[in-house]
């Protein structure tokens, strides 16, 4: 069932109250031929649709605006959104309010009767707006929640006890969402984190699943300010989730093609705290090589300026069997390609991070043969010093023997060209 209420613009009482039994698809606008109809001068003759979309994880709402006024979910201006389980919709800025309140398949929801004083709720001594009545009017555009009552502006979906307000990002292995705890499950506060998704294809995959377990049991051992704290992994529905730290800052790839190259101060500073990083990796017993170091797996910290590395799915220990080539293209050591990676295959990695900071290019661009083997030709670069280019030049030595030995050597080598 879905029921749509129809509420007083000042102090939200019901004024009228339309209910759908097995309906898939509802409109609402001021024409006389929609389900709803609202004879306001800000509505349009046909303002909005509701659309019922099934699948195999249960049914949901899809709503669809058409409003030439707009239409505002949550207090958040929407031209097609999924909706949250309860909501308030208001058609065009000044126009009436609907609160629309779901009662799916499989779900069970008690609705008290309208003014019933089971239906009261009292305002919190702290003077915020009950987020049962709030209707998020008037929060700046971007915002995540409502600056009245606290509460998300929109929820995408639920899973466990995570309420999904945003999706930021989806690759091959899985989809990563923002999603907000707002029991305070993990950490006894309520707080945003990051939660990932294996896609149902990967789950199919025996090598996805055993990276993705990976992350999490690799997080879960770890406890250095550089890597995201793990929180939680379980199975839902049959999908495999790891909820984490959210680092709030910009990774530094998109940094780069944003802003353009940083200053070579800058690069090495973010370097040597990444070689940081790297040796509390490399001294855990067994070591653990990370094997995808790159500016997309490094983020900067908005608060400090400082660098957390990310992604730990492709994270390997010092002498397990050989495995599957993993690392990305310009930034991969010889032996990694050749499957058999070693902990300065992660210090390899430094090098082209350092081109691609200073020049804003794909390192592999600046890879040429030189002599027997191919090298890194970094001279075209004008703002790598010969004293970086010497750094880079050993850092990149195709046999491992050749370059830095461990990460606190290869710091040391950075902070003489920075001095």
């Amino acid at each position: 069932m879905v029921t749509l209420t129809l509420l007083e613009a000042q102090q939200k009482k019901p004024l009228q109250q339309w209910s759908f039994d097995d309906a898939t698809f509802i409109r609402v606008g001021r024409a006389t031929d929609n389900h709803v109809v609202l004879t306001d001068s800000l509505v349009s003759r046909q303002h909005l649709e509701l659309k019922k979309i099934s699948s195999a994880n249960g049914d949901s709402w899809q709503l669809i605006s058409k409003g030439t006024n707009g239409t505002f979910v949550n207090g958040a201006l929407v031209t097609q959104c999924m909706l949250p389980e309860n909501c308030v919709v208001q058609l065009a800025k000044g126009g009436p309010f609907l609160k629309i309140e779901f009662n799916l398949a499989g779900t069970s929801t008690t609705k008290p009767e309208i003014n019933s004083p089971a239906s009261k709720t009292l305002v919190p001594k702290s003077g915020a707006v009950p987020a049962s009545i709030c209707t998020h009017e008037n929060n700046p555009a971007g915002n995540l929640f409502c600056i009245h009552c606290g509460e998300p502006l929109i929820v995408q979906q639920t899973i466990r006890n995570y309420k999904v307000l945003r999706t930021l990002g989806q690759g091959g292995m899985g989809t990563t969402f923002l999603a907000w705890d707002s029991a305070g499950e993990i950490t006894g506060l309520p707080q945003v984190l990051v939660l990932k998704q294996m896609n149902a294809d990967m789950a199919k995959i025996a090598k996805a699943q055993e990276l993705f377990e990976r992350e999490a049991v690799t997080l879960k051992s770890l406890s250095h300010p550089g890597i995201p704290k793990y929180y939680d992994f379980f199975l839902e529905k049959g999908k495999k989730y790891l909820a984490m730290e959210l680092i709030h800052g910009q990774d530094l790839e998109k940094l780069v093609y944003i802003k353009g190259p940083v200053t070579p101060r800058q690069a090495i500073d973010w370097m040597i705290q990444t070689c940081d990083i790297l040796s509390y990796l490399h001294s855990k017993q067994p070591p653990l090589i990370h094997r995808d170091i790159k500016p997309a797996n490094l983020m900067m910290r908005n608060a400090n300026n400082s660098i957390a590395v990310l992604d730990f799915g492709a994270v390997k220990e010092i002498g397990t069997a050989p495995g599957t080539r993993i690392g990305a293209e310009g930034y991969c050591a010889p032996e990694q390609e050749r499957g058999q990676p070693l902990t300065q295959s992660d210090l390899y990695a430094i090098g082209p991070t350092l081109i691609f900071l200073l020049s804003g290019e794909n390192p592999f661009k600046f890879y040429r043969q030189r002599g027997g083997s191919y090298r890194f030709d970094v001279g075209v670069i004008p703002t790598i010093s010969s004293g970086l280019k010497e750094v880079i030049d050993r850092v990149t030595q195709p046999l491992p023997k050749d370059r830095y030995q461990t990460a606190g050597e290869l710091s040391n080598a950075l902070a003489k060209v920075n001095s």
